[in-house]
């Protein structure tokens, strides 16, 4: 799928710019790149193939521009970026065999919940709790887990970092949001690396969306330093909300 009209390139430009700028906030930049793509006339897995490709520019955008703000440590979170991209490149493994289909059915249920507690949680902020799971098991048990999805399927992926990051390694919002970055980064790596050794991506159209996402989550990501937990509370419920409501539709 590689002759598009200015129409549908112009759309995946518009995806890709959207799709950064949210995800570097909030997390689910899948819920618009991966529509888009299909919309274009991908099939699922060269459309997972693809957004896996085009998605390391817009988490590797927002990384570099929270860690140059002193939000997250690059080289201490070293070994759990390296587990989310192992976790992620099993589910892509998995994703060339099953469709991502089988997900669709509790996925929404998920969501909303996430939506639920970040909506009513009292005193969700921008200042550290007290954690619930010690960095070891979480970096062992968690994070690969959502690496994992995030090679099979994808979307909503972000949102259940933050979700671990605030509810179980007691982040505040804006730490979370950083953290959330770097691990969706590696494990966009570890999709990536096993959809381009089967061949299912578009390169062409993954690398023009990925300068798209690259300019996106720069200024998403200085806005969400800029207003912290203001802004990315609020994003992130509308958000899972949003990715809820899609996939519902779809089904």
């Amino acid at each position: 799928m590689e002759d598009l009209t200015l129409t549908l390139t112009l759309l995946l430009l518009a995806a890709g710019f959207l799709a950064g700028f949210v995800d570097s906030i909030a997390g689910g930049g899948g819920l618009i790149a991966l529509p888009a793509l299909l919309l274009a006339g991908f099939s699922p897995v060269e459309a997972l193939g693809t957004n896996k490709l085009q998605g390391l520019f817009g988490s590797g955008s927002a990384t570099v521009a929270y860690a140059r703000k002193g939000h997250v440590n690059l080289r201490a979170q070293l070994p759990w970026a390296g587990l989310a991209a192992l976790g992620s490149a099993l589910g892509a493994i998995l994703a060339t065999v099953i469709p991502g289909e089988v997900f669709r059915a509790f996925l929404p249920v998920l969501l909303i919940a996430i939506a639920l507690y970040f909506a009513f949680k009292p005193n969700m902020g921008d200042i550290d709790r007290a954690r619930r799971l010690s960095p070891f098991l979480f970096g062992l048990l968690i994070v690969p887990l959502i690496g994992f999805y995030d090679g099979v399927f994808g979307p909503g992926a972000g949102s259940f970092y933050m979700l671990a990051f605030v509810a179980l390694a007691g982040f505040g919002l804006l730490k979370a949001t950083a953290h959330t970055k770097l691990l969706n980064f590696a494990s966009n790596i570890g999709g990536f690396a096993v959809f381009a050794f089967v061949g299912v991506i578009s390169w062409k159209v993954g690398l023009m969306m990925g300068a798209a996402q690259f300019l996106g989550a720069q200024a998403g990501s200085r806005l969400a330093m800029k207003n912290g937990a203001r802004l990315i509370k609020p994003l992130l419920v509308i958000t899972c909300v949003a990715l809820a409501a899609k996939l519902l539709t779809d089904a």
